[in-house]
């Protein structure tokens, strides 16, 4: 993701919150944030699991995304920093298969 993308998407998310004056109407509660991503997940999981179409699926993600944005802006945390951070360590870790299917982990041997 290039960094203007991010900015915008990062912009666009806390003019939500500042319209729905989130942070004081507790839709920035992180308990209650982490709730809503677990909704999210689920919903994700239905769309692969009942064969439901692409665009279904993008836009479940989609909101799963626009979530984790506006955890970040609760949280006050730069996303995209640690999403580059996470993805330099992820680059430098071995895969292996376990239970028939690829992993990238740190595994402890």
């Amino acid at each position: 993701m290039n960094p203007s993308s991010y900015q915008e998407m990062l912009a666009l998310v806390q003019s939500f919150h500042d319209k729905h004056d989130l942070r004081r109407a507790g839709g920035e509660d992180l308990a209650y944030r982490v709730a809503l991503m677990a909704e999210e997940l689920g919903e994700i999981s239905a769309c692969v699991t009942k064969g439901k179409g692409k665009d279904q699926l993008a836009e479940e993600c989609a909101d799963l995304l626009i979530l984790l944005i506006g955890t970040a802006i609760a949280a006050d945390f730069d996303l995209d920093q640690a999403f580059q951070t996470k993805m330099g360590r992820l680059s430098t870790r071995k895969s292996k298969i376990v239970n028939g299917r690829i992993r990238v982990s740190e595994f402890s041997e």
